[in-house]
This record gives C-alpha cells, structure tokens and sequence, in this order.
C-alpha cells in the first residue's frame, strides 16, 4: 500500500531541465552552502597537494580541487542574475477579494 502511495506521488512531480530564473531565499542559502562547502573542498584539496610528497597523489588532489573550482563556478553563476528583473516577468496569481 505505501509503495503505490510513493510511486503515485513521484509521477505527479515535473522534472525540471534547468534551474529557475527566480532564487528564493531557501534556494539562495542552499546555494551559500554548497558554494562555502565548495570552497572548502577547494582549499583543503590545494594544501594537501602543496604538502603531498607523492606526486601522483598530488596531481590527483590538485585534480580534485579544480573540480571543486569548477563546481564553484557554476554555482556562482547561479547567484548572478538579476532576481528582481526575474521576478517582475513571472506570471502573478490572480488576487481574489
């Protein structure tokens, strides 16, 4: 019974195939996180390859940490839109009295 409760529900949602051009504020602390979480993975990738002394595990860190760089990027370009402008094109719900 709960199986079909679950699979019922998963239909009904829409997969998105790109992120929305409005970031509301939960959206936006996610995005804060995960780019510090980012960062983070970014330095500690750069000093242990600085302090590595194997240098194929170096170049995996250093590999590593350009991901992480990359990550980084991609998430910063998430937060660099215009949210007003974005929002003043939404449709805006019907207001009853």
């Amino acid at each position: 019974m709960q199986h079909q409760t679950q699979q019922g529900t998963s239909e009904q949602q829409a997969v998105m195939k790109e992120p929305p051009q409005v970031i509301t504020v939960k959206d936006h602390n996610y995005l804060t996180d995960m780019l510090s979480w980012e960062l983070n993975a970014m330095k500690k990738c750069s000093h242990f390859a600085a302090e590595c002394s194997d240098p194929d595990v170096s170049n995996a860190l250093n590999e590593a940490g350009q991901m992480h760089q990359r990550h980084y990027q991609m998430l910063l370009k998430h937060c660099q839109i215009n949210n007003q402008q974005a929002l003043s094109q939404m449709p805006q719900p019907a207001q009853t009295q």
